[in-house]
This record gives structure tokens, sequence and C-alpha cells, in this order.
């Protein structure tokens, strides 16, 4: 992956940051020292999930249940309704499966508003396969009421989300990946969960993109821009709170749409944007771009990607495509 291509609206190179799990346990860990309730319950990932610093320097404000998702989720539960702030951490895949029905009993129905932390999500487990992708979470979980969920698409939005993930009033789920990522956003750039944040403005077709897919559609946009199409680029980090003004305005301004995510075509970002905009009357050529209906196959997650054409080559095509297609029906 050529980051070197990313360049900001004035021209300068977008610099290499470090992977989101790093910078989500470096943001705990100071919001930690600082206030005691808030506590980390890991099930065996204090080393996936970076925490070992964490652990070391506040032994008293982690807790480990070991390989044990369920009880994870019911003890971040029953913690949370005592007044802490907890931070429950497990690998995504088993998070939001294994402890699916705690989940939506314990959390979401007893309103406990625990911050569920899903590390190495999507495909970043590469070659460990399907058994370790999570693919399922965004529709799991949107199918659930009253949790939200957040997919950080660089160390500024991971930062700012747990930030704001300490006295979120909902419960919350956030997803994070293993890999360094560029930093996208300009200095001044203001993080709301469920308010999403414009890239690139673009008539020609918009990108609306989740988590770490977010750079490739970047990328993407900049590729076009040499062929003179202009487009739009939308980081949409909260799949709930749904930020529908963004997308319908995006959508009223550009000619087509294509939506990125690191997660099934199903049940996810994709899904959830063309319903909104059949549901207000608007019709575009539009493509979700994801995981299609298989078992993935076995590579690491930039292969996986290319296989699935989540590379801002692969993107700028589906969009050329998309442009064309309008061109010959307007």
């Amino acid at each position: 992956m050529n980051w070197t291509l990313l360049k900001r609206s004035g021209g300068n190179a977008m610099d290499l940051g470090r992977p989101n799990l790093e910078v989500f346990a470096e943001t705990l860990l100071n919001l930690a020292s600082q206030d005691r309730d808030i506590l980390a319950v890991t099930g065996d990932s204090r080393g996936s999930g970076k925490l070992g610093p964490f652990g070391k320097a506040l032994p008293e404000q982690i807790v480990e249940v070991g390989i044990a998702e369920q009880n994870l989720v019911g003890i971040s539960a029953g913690l949370t309704a005592a007044g802490k702030k907890v931070f429950a951490v497990s690998p995504a895949c088993f998070l939001t499966a294994r402890g699916l029905e705690q989940i939506k009993n314990d959390v979401a129905y007893s309103d406990n508003p625990v911050k569920l932390i899903g590390i190495s999500a999507g495909v970043s487990y590469g070659a460990l396969g399907t058994t370790h992708h999570s693919l399922h979470d965004f529709a799991v979980l949107q199918a659930i009421n009253n949790i939200d969920i957040v997919a950080p698409a660089d160390n500024f939005e991971a930062r700012s989300a747990i930030e704001a993930a300490v006295n979120h009033p909902r419960p919350l789920y956030i997803r994070f990946g293993k890999k360094p990522l560029v930093d996208l956003h300009e200095p001044g750039t203001q993080f709301q969960i469920g308010k999403a944040i414009t890239l690139a403005e673009g008539d020609d077709v918009t990108f609306i993109a989740t988590g770490e897919t977010v750079s490739r559609a970047v990328i993407a946009g900049q590729l076009l821009a040499e062929e003179d199409i202009n487009a739009g680029v939308i980081s949409l980090h909260s799949l709930r709170p749904f930020d529908e003004t963004a997308v319908l305005e995006a959508a009223h301004r550009s000619a087509a749409v294509v939506t990125v995510e690191e997660h099934s075509v199903f049940g996810g970002l994709g899904s959830t944007v063309a319903a909104l905009l059949m549901q207000n009357g608007i019709s575009r050529p539009f493509k979700i771009v994801g995981i299609p209906d298989e078992y993935t196959v076995t590579g690491s997650q930039q292969e996986i990607f290319a296989h699935y054409g989540i590379t801002p080559e692969a993107l700028a095509e589906t969009a050329r495509q998309l442009v064309a297609a309008r061109e010959l029906t307007s």
C-alpha cells in the first residue's frame, strides 16, 4: 500500500500514524490515571489489546476473566451498574458472537453503558481465517436496540472515540484493527459520535466509508481527480447514531455513491445507506463494496482487501463504472 499517494487539500503528504489499538490503550491509560472509576476488563487480551502498560501502571483497575467472553460481558455490565466506567476488551470476532446474548440482555436491554472494545476487527487476523474474522458485528449489533457502533478511521478518530466513550450515556461498541493508519484529518477537526466527517466533496461520485477502509477511499478519490472525476469522501465512523443528514446531502450532491466497509455486504454500512436512500426516494448508481456472501480467501488483510476490490485502484474503477453508467442514462 503506497501511503505516500495520500495528500491533504493543500498538497502536503499525510503522515503514517500508529495502529489504532496502540492509540486506544495509550488514551485509556491516560484517562484512567485521572479517574479511578475507569476499569479495563479483558478476556485474555492484555497483550493483544496493548494493555500491558495499563496493567503495570494501574493493577487495581484491570480485571482479567480469561477466555470467557460471556463472563466478560456480564461482569462488565455488573461493574457498570455499580457505577464504574468499564471498557470490555476482547477480539471482535468472539466478543460479538460468543457474548452476543449478554450484549443484548445484560448491556443493551438492561441499559448498562458498557464500552465494548472489539479488537483485531474485520479481517485483521488475516491468515487465521474465517473463524477469526468479524464480518458480522455491524449487522448483529445494528439489529439490537440501544447500542451505539463506532469504527474509527485513523488515530485521531480512535483517540477521540475513547475520550468520548468515557462518559457516553449509552452502551457502545468500538472496533479496532491492527495495522498502522494514515492520519487523515486536518488540525482542528471536530469529532462527535454520530456525526460523519466529510474529507472531500464531489459531485461526480461520493465514497462513504467506515473504519480502516476510509484511507483507501481517500486515495481512490485522488486517483480519480487526476482524470477530472470529482470524488467526495465521507468518514462515517458511527453506524449508530447514523448521520442521515450527511449521507442524504452527499447523495443529493453526487451523481453516484459507493460505500466501503471491512464487513459483510449484508447488514452493515452499505445496507444502511441503501435503505436510507431508497426510503427517501433518492436513486443513484450505487455499489456496496465489502466482503461478499462467501468464506473469505486466506491471506493478509491487504491481500484480502485486494481480492475483494477494497483497494484504491479497484475503488476508483468501481467509481468510473458508476459514473459512466450515469452518463449513459442521463
